[in-house]
C-alpha cells in the first residue's frame, strides 16, 4: 500500500505563502504522477497542480503563475510553494499520488488533507 501525508498547511494573511509537501509512505517502485487538488466549504473538489514522470506540470488557471510544483524523486515528495495567497485559496489541500502496478493499469493513493486559510 501508498500512503501519502501531507503537511505545511497552516494560516497565513492575503499575499502571503506557504510550501505543502507530500512525502508517501511505503513500497514504491515507480510513479507515474503527483498532483495537488482543494476542496473549499460546499464546493467539488478541483485540481490545482499535478507533475508527471517526464517532470511536466499542469496547473489550474486560478494558481497559474502563484503557485509551483515540484518534487524529489528519491525521497518520494511532491511540494506546491503558494506565493501571493488570496482567500479564496481558503480550502483543504490533498495530495494524490498515482502508482503503476502493471503495464496497462494504475491506481490513485490520496493523502488526508491539510487545511490552508488565507485571511483578508
Amino acid at each position: 500500500q501508498v500512503q501519502p501525508v501531507e503537511s505545511g498547511g497552516g494560516v497565513v494573511q492575503a499575499g502571503g505563502s506557504l510550501r505543502l509537501s507530500c512525502a508517501a509512505s511505503g513500497s514504491i517502485f515507480d510513479i507515474n504522477g503527483q498532483g495537488w487538488y482543494r476542496q473549499a466549504p460546499g464546493k467539488q473538489r478541483e485540481l490545482v497542480a499535478y507533475i508527471t514522470s517526464t517532470g511536466n506540470t499542469m496547473y489550474a488557471n486560478s494558481v497559474k503563475g502563484r503557485f509551483t510544483i515540484s518534487r524529489e524523486n528519491a525521497k518520494n515528495t511532491v511540494y506546491l510553494q503558494m506565493n501571493s495567497l488570496k482567500p479564496e485559496d481558503t480550502a483543504v489541500y490533498y495530495c494524490v499520488v498515482n502508482v503503476p502496478y502493471d503495464s496497462n493499469n494504475s491506481k490513485d493513493f490520496w493523502g488526508q488533507g491539510t487545511q490552508v486559510t488565507v485571511s483578508s
